[in-house]
């Protein structure tokens, strides 16, 4: 059984960037509706595109362009490599392992390494960076290949990626496949607990098929062999979860209290109850409402506006919100790739960073909001011309 938790309409895919020649072309919209599993409670959207079709070839995201990313990538692999003893005896595997933003720190330490990356320009890009890289769409298939190779590994890393797996036994197979016998598996994900106490609904898209809840994630481990027994709440993307996770016979590594501890609170937030999820659509409902109340009000004032950052989130809300260039003048982005392009489906086009400095607006929307205290600090100048900073999530305001 399964009950519907939000729909946002239809929606382009988040990472499909226009050059203006495709503007005047056919653009395909999805789709975007979440719906939770009243066995398992896994929160998913329907696959409308494959992931190897939307991840594979070339990709808009890289990940070092945010400098708290690589702060936190370099501090991942500090403690991991503290707490698992990893040397040059060690091996670790990143799947999904983007530009080589964290990869890169395990080769400065020493540590033999392999990422995992179906996105040729992206690999191309850790390669560029010392990261040895195979071109691959993980999964047991996958699996199989590398482990003919010999490869397998003490440390196993999925950082941001499972919400973009359709097949999440596919994907968590394959990890149990490559994972020797005394190794650690750690998974980051945003947590659905929080998107739905934050009404983070930005971060439902078509590129992300999957949320997760603690209950969740230790149910497909233990579907494959593997026991979560150990989780830590971080900071990043509003609110994640990194769990640990080895083999059923591993006994060295015992459940800790933090993991029986969230399940509790989780349930005590009703994780559980279908109404729950129900409630969530009406919020976001009435958080779209203010959204547009606030840059309606902002416009009639005679403000210019204009977003920081093109993130597949900031296309979710503008999308659903009907935001476009009767809004938002232009958005600016670190990333060079989509400097020229317009956002998919509401064609706002996207420049660099400068353009700020050069326009002047009246107020700038902070489009990655979980990234506002990193931008905010680039920001500063804007204040000083009289301008303002907002962010859309999880309300309207200005910051």
């Amino acid at each position: 059984m399964r009950q519907q938790v939000v729909d946002l309409g239809t929606s382009p895919l988040c990472e499909n960037f226009l050059t203006a020649e495709e503007l005047n072309r056919p653009e395909p919209f999805y789709p975007l509706a979440a719906y939770v599993c009243g066995e398992c409670y896994l929160v998913q959207v329907e696959e409308y595109v494959s992931g190897r079709e939307i991840f594979g070839g070339e990709y808009a995201y890289f990940s070092s362009f945010s400098d708290s990313w690589l702060k936190h990538a370099a501090d991942y692999a500090d403690r991991m490599t503290d707490r698992l003893g990893l040397n040059a005896d060690s091996f670790v595997l990143e799947l999904a392992s983007n530009d080589g933003y964290l990869l890169k720190n395990f080769v400065a330490k020493g540590v033999p390494c392999l990422g995992v990356e179906p996105a040729a320009n992206c690999a191309a890009a850790a390669e560029e960076r010392g990261v040895p890289t195979r071109v691959m769409y993980f999964g047991v298939e996958a699996a199989q290949e590398l482990a003919a190779e010999g490869v397998s590994a003490d440390l196993m890393v999925a950082n941001n990626c499972a919400a973009h797996v359709p097949d999440l036994n596919d994907f968590f197979g394959g990890m149990r496949l490559l994972l020797r016998p005394g190794g650690v598996v750690t998974v980051e994900v945003a947590h659905w607990l929080t998107m739905l106490e934050g009404n983070q609904f930005d971060q439902i898209y078509q590129e992300h098929y999957c949320y997760f809840s603690l209950l969740t994630l230790r149910r497909v481990c233990a579907a494959h062999g593997l026991t979560l027994y150990d989780v830590d709440e971080i900071p990043t993307h509003g609110g994640s979860l990194r769990i640990y996770a080895r083999h059923e016979a591993d006994d060295a590594k015992p459940v800790t209290s933090a993991v029986t501890d969230l399940i509790e609170r989780e349930k005590a937030a009703g994780l559980t109850e279908m109404a729950t999820y129900a409630a969530f659509g009406r919020r976001v409902e009435e958080t779209k409402r203010k959204l547009l109340e606030f840059l309606i009000d902002a416009k009639r004032a005679g403000k210019s506006i204009v977003g920081y950052g093109a993130p597949g989130k900031g296309n979710t809300l503008l999308n659903y919100c009907g935001v476009r260039t009767d809004f938002l003048d232009y958005v600016v982005d670190r990333n060079p790739y989509k400097h020229g392009k317009f956002l998919p489906g509401t064609h706002i086009p996207v420049y660099p960073t400068e353009r700020i400095a050069e326009t002047r607006p009246d107020l700038v929307l902070i489009l990655p909001w979980n990234l506002k205290e990193e931008i905010a600090a680039q920001l500063t100048y804007v204040r000083e011309w009289g301008g303002a900073l907002a962010v859309p999530i999880p309300e309207a305001t200005y910051i």
